[in-house]
């Protein structure tokens, strides 16, 4: 203490002023068009593309970047890592600001023809899925001479619609605007089997059906008797002495926030295990037809739940301008003390989504491992986004999934091997009979 006042009484001006921060300055992340500005004051965050730069965030905090933690390597090199990503992030500096990212140069405006330019390069740059899903972005180029100020999100939509992708988006909070891509086909997927006062033509009603199937499975089959989370996103119960049954609604949501999401999970994978293990089952349905999927990582905990051994599971790569980044791959290894490695079924659905589909991806190569119900719905890629330049809000895919042989089950989805094993989700029969086709079918396979 004596030391910091005379230090602060010091009247001497040659004083050397504080060393600036090492990791002041700008950086890139090339595969998702982020660039991060980072000052003593504040940190400004753009996305960048063909058609120019825009701000995503300008009071950007480093330390709440998703959770992640930082490390500097060397003076050009920073990595991000967090316990709810499966990979590391890599930070490259920028010897200057780019040149479209200068005050002068940063896209602000409403124009609609300016607003297009950047949202077709957004994808042009960025999507991985051009070719999958058959379409020539080219061809669209020259939209942006039609685009108005009333047509420009009735344009814009229809090319979000073409694209018939579950990851991709549009959302303008300001002007009440709200686009997703995939949800015209799942809604046709979800109302397949569905007729009359059943037919689903809004979220009311689909969330209407799913407490009427989970009551059905809670009453009909757990007999009312089971264990939930705190958070109520897993229930698991026996449906009798051999057959257990856990139903898992989400792959986010468990702990309060960033730094206890998976300590709590994990808690709550440890009871659920034991209460499993205690109870002598030797089978198992699993059921993930609720889920819309969350963290990769959530996914990757409760696969290891499962895991006999160790297991290359899948590869990862991302869009990076003509190419793609290094195809990584990624094992799963047991964890906790006791992993269920009898017969499973797992219960899949056209809103399987996302890291409820990387759950499905590890999971279908276990040799005790049996998918029943429809394919899931073939959107894998955690999403990028960027911002347009009137504040728009952009999801897009820009990553490329395979399983541990190197197949892509983009737009297709994972399925059952066989067709007396897809059963629809939801079908008026069963609101009829008060039954579960999904889990019906699950006890035929498990009890023969």
């Amino acid at each position: 203490m004596i030391l910091l006042i005379f230090t602060a009484c010091q009247s001497d001006d040659n004083t050397p002023p504080a060393a600036a921060d090492p990791i002041n300055g700008f950086w890139s992340i090339a595969d998702k068009g982020w660039i991060f500005e980072f000052t003593d004051d504040k940190d400004v965050f753009y996305n960048v593309n063909a058609a120019g730069c825009s701000i995503q965030n300008d009071d950007f905090v480093l330390q709440d970047f998703f959770g992640f933690n930082f490390d500097v390597i060397g003076k050009n090199e920073l990595i991000a890592s967090s316990e709810l990503s499966d990979s590391e992030i890599k930070f490259v500096r920028l010897p200057d600001q780019n040149p479209n990212c200068l005050p002068d140069q940063i896209s602000t405006t409403e124009d609609p023809k300016v607003n297009f330019d950047h949202f077709w390069n957004i994808f042009n740059d960025y999507y991985a899925f051009f070719e999958t899903r058959n379409i020539d972005w080219s061809q669209y180029e020259n939209l942006k001479d039609q685009v108005t100020a009333d047509n420009f999100y009735d344009i814009i939509e229809e090319l979000a619609y073409l694209l018939d992708d579950g990851h991709v988006s549009i959302s303008d909070e300001e002007n009440g605007i709200e686009i997703e891509s995939g949800d015209p086909t799942l809604l046709e997927k979800l109302n397949a089997n569905l007729s009359g006062d059943f037919i689903i033509e809004n979220v009311d009603d689909y969330f209407d059906l799913v407490d009427q199937k989970a009551t059905t499975i809670a009453t009909e089959y757990l007999g009312g008797d089971f264990e939930i989370d705190e958070r109520e996103n897993i229930i698991w119960g026996l449906i009798n002495d051999d057959i257990g049954y856990i139903l898992i609604a989400t792959m986010e949501g468990y702990g309060t926030n960033f730094s206890d999401e998976l300590s709590t999970l994990n808690a709550v994978l440890d009871s659920m295990m034991n209460d499993l293990s205690a109870s002598g089952i030797s089978k198992l349905i699993i059921d993930i037809r609720f889920n819309d999927g969350g963290y990769d990582t959530v996914a990757l905990n409760m696969v290891s739940r499962f895991m006999d051994q160790e297991r290359v599971s899948y590869f990862k790569k991302a869009r990076l301008g003509n190419s793609f980044t290094e195809n990584k791959s990624f094992s799963v290894a047991p964890k906790g003390n006791f992993q269920f490695t009898g017969d499973i079924i797992l219960l899949t659905s056209p809103y399987t989504v996302s890291a409820a589909e990387l759950f499905t991806l590890c999971m279908k190569d276990l040799p005790y491992v049996t998918i029943v119900g429809e394919n899931t719905n073939g959107a894998f890629s955690t999403i990028l986004t960027h911002v347009l330049p009137n504040g728009a809000e952009i999801g897009l895919s820009n990553e490329i999934y395979s399983d541990a042989q190197g197949v892509v089950y983009e737009v297709v989805g994972i399925g059952p091997e066989n067709q007396e094993n897809r059963v629809p989700f939801l079908s008026s029969l069963d609101f009829q009979e008060e039954k579960d086709s999904g889990i019906e079918r699950a006890l035929e396979l498990l009890n023969n």
